[in-house]
């Protein structure tokens, strides 16, 4: 049973559901398990199960579902409780750090603030005081587990090995995959378009010190989409989070305070501080976008279709014609798109943005693209030309095509044997007492037997 990186995430879809759960039941809370000094609740078990009823359906009998969030617990409080033994500790900045960008991620795909509070019947500031300590002691057990496999690595032949040793029909199946390379051309900005850009910046920001809302104002003006509806706020974040630029007025603002005109990669900014702790700030700002006008769109557009007829007449090569002429920061990679989510190059059909699909998917390999407009993760608008590098069809994994594939579910494989060795072995350490309604599950580790210790 794997168990790497399964542990509690934090229960963010768990928040709200508890009180609903005992006003629903009437469950009296008991205690079902004692891990050294922390406690599982029974009704911790419940919600959970009541969450995972209401999203996933039930797969597998009660009983057994109950069993292995019992054992998650298990797991989740050993490593909480060795944090207490090893004195690990987190601060209230970092847990506050953490706890806007979890919610940042969930009113992402909520869609908005409001609908998250709507859907838990609680504020934002209701569930962060619920969060907060569950948050400090999840930081806690990721760093235990950081510790227990720290100095884990793999080797060629071992990722080789691995792979010999797995049964035909436990070879990963991997998707559909592509490779695609870009040259980019940005239209350059005039002068007249910051200045006209910065003049009404200028005039926003002398509202807000005449005493206009910032927060209003932002609404109105910002074109930070993140942001705007927000009133501009950001949420807490530490050095090296923002933008060079930003982060150094935002550190030297005073609470209150609004700062001048600052100019990122993103556009113009204005900066108001919310508030500091430590080395961590949570401002509000206004950002004001400088747009292309439609001639320099037009512009970039035939400076591209020039190069890709010379890369069509092969008077110059593609990769040639990335080191010349593009503006994309991985022009040294041979414009290489990189996959964020694995850091790698290859993408999975359905990981491309629709657009990129669209174009890429009439593509043969080596093929490249007429232009096509796209915008950045700055909201920049640019042309660029894509070229499809590699298309792989659906496939078991092989070492000739999937070697870093392997190599991390090796790795990871390697990871989780140290985890079961630490566990078998940390196991006994602790003071461990489950409750007898779950004397019959069928754990993967011997809780059991620590219990009879």
């Amino acid at each position: 049973m794997t168990r790497i990186f399964r542990y509690f995430s934090i229960f963010i879809l768990m928040l709200g559901t508890l009180s609903t759960l005992i006003a629903q039941e009437e469950i009296v809370d008991e205690i079902s398990a004692i891990v050294g000094n922390n406690i599982i609740l029974k009704s911790e078990i419940e919600a959970q199960y009541f969450q995972y009823r209401m999203q996933e359906g039930i797969k597998g009998s009660e009983t057994t579902v109950k069993c292995s969030m019992m054992e998650d617990f298990l797991y989740q409080k050993l490593l909480l409780n060795q944090a207490e033994v090893d004195s690990i500790e987190v601060s209230d900045s970092e847990v506050e750090l953490s706890m806007d960008q979890r919610l940042r991620y969930f009113i992402s795909q909520f869609g908005s603030e409001e609908k998250l509070e709507e859907f838990y019947d609680k504020s934002i500031l209701e569930i962060k005081e619920e969060m907060r300590e569950l948050v400090r002691e999840q930081m806690m057990v990721e760093e235990v587990q950081r510790n227990i496999t720290t100095d884990v690595s793999i080797t060629p032949s071992e990722v080789r090995s691995f792979y010999r040793k797995l049964p035909e029909d436990s070879i990963p199946y991997i998707n559909a995959q592509v490779e695609v390379a870009q040259i980019v051309k940005y239209p350059p900005v005039s002068i007249e378009q910051k200045l006209l850009i910065k003049e009404k910046l200028k005039n926003i920001r002398e509202r807000i010190i005449s005493g206009e809302s910032f927060k209003a104002l932002a609404i109105l003006y910002s074109e930070d989409p993140g942001s705007a509806k927000k009133g501009g706020e950001l949420g807490f974040h530490g050095r090296g989070e923002l933008y060079p630029e930003f982060e150094a007025v935002a550190f030297k603002l005073k609470k209150g305070e609004v700062s001048e005109i600052l100019e990122t990669k993103a556009g113009f900014h204005i900066i108001e501080l919310l508030e500091r702790r430590g080395d961590y700030v949570n401002v509000r700002h206004i950002l004001l976008r400088v747009k292309p006008t439609p001639q320099d769109l037009v512009d970039a557009k035939n400076y591209l279709d020039s190069i890709a007829d010379l890369i069509e007449k092969d008077s110059i090569t593609f990769v040639s014609a990335v080191q010349k002429y593009s503006d994309d920061p991985n022009k040294n990679n041979a414009g290489m798109i990189i996959n964020p989510a694995t850091g790698a190059t290859k993408w999975d059909a359905e990981e491309l943005d629709p657009q990129m699909f669209f174009v890429i998917d009439k593509l043969e390999v080596g093929e490249i693209s007429k232009p096509v407009l796209y915008e950045n993760e700055e909201g920049k608008q640019a042309y660029r030309i894509l070229r499809l590098e590699t298309r792989t069809k659906p496939h078991r994994a092989n070492m000739r095509e999937d070697y870093n594939a392997l190599q991390e579910w090796a790795l990871n494989r390697k990871k989780q044997n140290e985890i079961d060795r630490w566990i078998k072995e940390k196991i006994y350490d602790a003071y461990i007492r489950i409750d007898e309604e779950f004397w019959d599950c069928k754990f993967t580790y011997d809780w059991f037997k620590a219990d009879l210790e």
